[in-house]
């Protein structure tokens, strides 16, 4: 790591539950101080189901990116939004499946930067990287990312959990958008998305209290607005629905939670 990375990751804010560290807590990870655990307890208290929604996203990763390495041939992924370094992430899972693969992580969290060495490891076939960036400058990103991905072959797009960041409706759209025509055809959007439905109040109630209590704010959207980010991209089945029931690898994972996703490729 450069200094000027080291410089950065040294100005972690350790007074305010932070999302990546909560995520991290609610999935058994050690790298959250008291601060999150309080926070990630108090909405858990407000909707006890919501700590499964870390592990559901996680899990529909793995899935999602097994079957692009496994069936679909891709070979290079650009991960936006990585947060913590965890058991089983892009490389790691891809690399079981293709030794080749490569990818590139993109965050702009302090707090991930500092543990982004966990994320540099790869399979001697294959190369990994990581871009300290901010998913609204696509521009960089992609300037950047060329330097390890070949953007004349498909890409595998990795937004979980990402995009709730970005407020703005047309916004988010234009930023998703803005990524995916830099691709080539036969590239894939992986996409996950915290919604709001009628039949889950609790949950409004728990992003409530985490804006107003923890950084950064989350912005909800309905499963119809998630599905409008694959608007002219081929849906691969089941669609967008509950990531613990995207292609389940056993009946354990089939309850639903309120953070959606999908996979869709580009014709």
């Amino acid at each position: 790591m450069t200094d000027e990375w080291t410089d950065r990751a040294g100005r972690i804010d350790t007074s305010r539950p932070h999302t990546a560290r909560i995520w991290n807590y609610w999935t058994g990870g050690k790298d959250n101080y008291e601060v999150d655990r309080a926070a990630g307890d108090r909405i858990r208290a407000l909707h006890p189901g919501i700590g499964e929604y870390a592990k559901a996203d996680r899990l529909f990763l793995g899935r999602s990116v097994r079957h692009l390495a496994k069936e679909a041939g891709i070979r290079q992924f650009l991960d936006i939004g990585t947060g913590l370094p965890s058991a089983d992430n892009t490389h790691e899972v891809a690399q079981r499946v293709a030794p080749d693969s490569r990818v590139v992580y993109v965050d702009n969290d302090p707090l991930v930067l500092a543990h982004a060495r966990a994320l540099l490891t790869s399979a001697p076939e294959g190369r990994t990287a990581y871009l300290d960036a901010d998913l609204r400058d696509t521009g960089t990103i992609l300037e950047r990312a060329a330097k390890t991905l070949d953007f004349g072959e498909p890409v595998a797009l990795m937004l979980l959990g990402v995009v709730i960041f970005v407020e703005d409706d047309e916004e988010s759209y234009a930023v998703v958008r803005a990524l995916l025509d830099a691709l080539p055809s036969g590239s894939h959007l992986v996409l996950s998305h915290t919604i709001t439905s009628p039949a889950m109040p609790d949950v409004d109630a728990a992003v409530a209290f985490w804006n107003e209590h923890g950084t950064p704010r989350l912005t909800q959207r309905t499963p119809g607005a998630v599905e409008r980010y694959f608007d002219g991209l081929d849906l691969l089945e089941p669609g967008v629905v509950s990531c613990s029931r995207w292609r389940p690898d056993g009946p354990g994972e089939h309850g639903e939670v309120a953070m959606y996703g999908g996979v869709g490729r580009k014709r």
